[in-house]
Formats: C-alpha cells, structure tokens, sequence
C-alpha cells in the first residue's frame, strides 16, 4: 500500500535572487542613508529614515514590488482587485557579534528583507508559531525536518530577496563566522481596496 505525506496549511516563504548586483547610484544611495544616521536598539543598529523607497533606491523597489505581485497572485490570490503597497521601508545592519531580536511586523501583510552586504553563512530564522502546542508533549527528534522543526533556517546573500507573511516570528542568531558589517533593507506592505464580505459582516474599504 502506497503512503503519502502532504502539506496543510502550509507558511509560505518567497525566496528570489536579482539577477544585477547595486549599481553606483543605488551604492550612493546606501551611502547616503547610513550617513542620514544609524540607532542601535535590541541588538543591532537601523537606519533613522525608515521610508527609504519614498526617494532612494527606485530600481529596487520596483524589483521588490514586482514581486510582491506574483506573491500576491500565488499565495493570496485575492478575489477583489487590490493594491498592495509598501509602506515603511529601512536598513538593517548587524556588526559582529550582534543580532536580530526575534520578532513579527506589526501593521503589515507581506513583510520582506533584501540582503545588500552579507558575511559567511548567513541566516534568517524563522520560528513555528505552533511551538507551545507542539510542545504539550515533547519528543526528541533524531533528524530535524520540515515536519518536526520549531524553527528553520534560510542562508542568505546578497541580492537575495525574501517575501513572508508580516505574523510569523523571525530574526538572525549570532553569527560566529561573521567577520564584517551585513547590510538589509527590510520593509512592509498594505492593501488599498475592499477587502472582507458584505454579508458576513466583515466588508472594509481601505
């Protein structure tokens, strides 16, 4: 008798790289930002302008909105016409030694990260949110995989993007390999549009 395994209500991470490295305006750019100034909090420092794609880094944020769309059309699959839109946009950078608190993205549907400047083996974590139920009764496993995990690691490079939904737990461990400065542009998305039902009492015109 033939057994399968199949998914259930799978977590969805988008993973794909640009093809062209940062030209010269876009290096400019990540310059400029970083000299507009750095705060350290929970680890590691973040750019003050947190609405970077509002003037800086256009042919990038055109690339992260491309494929916000194909997320959108894959994975949401919205009935309704809507308008996804990136609201807050701003750079991460993490020295040796330091690290991304573990953490989800308040007032955002897609969230995402671009790796500008990566070290050696560098990861983003994420954590199963169903850890405390999973943990009623605890087993050990022998092998971690996809089935039994509690969190699971994406190496990460530069050009490298990430898509994932805004709710999940994420953030980046101590990377003792890690010899220089990495550098992230992280960001969130809204909707513009109406989303819910009418007759189920849940219609919203955003």
């Amino acid at each position: 008798m033939d057994a399968t395994l199949e998914l259930m209500f799978p977590i969805p991470v988008y993973n794909v790289k640009r093809d062209s490295e940062l030209d010269l305006s876009e290096k400019k750019d990540i310059e400029d930002i970083i000299e507009e100034g750095i705060r350290f909090d929970s680890g590691h420092s973040f750019s003050n302008n947190s609405y970077i794609f509002n003037t800086k880094l256009k042919k990038l944020k055109e690339f992260c909105e491309y494929h916000i769309k194909i997320y959108v059309e894959k994975i949401i699959s919205p009935r309704e016409e809507l308008d996804f839109y990136i609201t807050q946009s701003w750079l991460n950078i993490t020295k040796p030694g330091e690290i991304h608190q573990i953490h989800a993205h308040s007032n955002s549907i897609i969230s995402g990260a671009f790796y500008i400047k990566t070290d050696a083996d560098q990861r983003l974590t994420f954590y199963d949110q169903n850890k405390k139920f999973k943990q009623t009764i605890k087993i050990n496993p022998k092998k971690a995989t996809i089935w039994n995990s509690e969190a699971w690691e994406f190496k990460v490079t530069n050009n490298q993007l990430l898509l994932f939904p805004a709710w999940i737990d994420h953030g980046v461990k101590v990377n003792e390999k890690q010899t220089k400065d990495v550098i992230s542009l992280s960001f969130n998305t809204f909707v513009k549009g109406t989303i819910g039902d009418e007759l189920e009492y849940s219609n919203l015109v955003l």
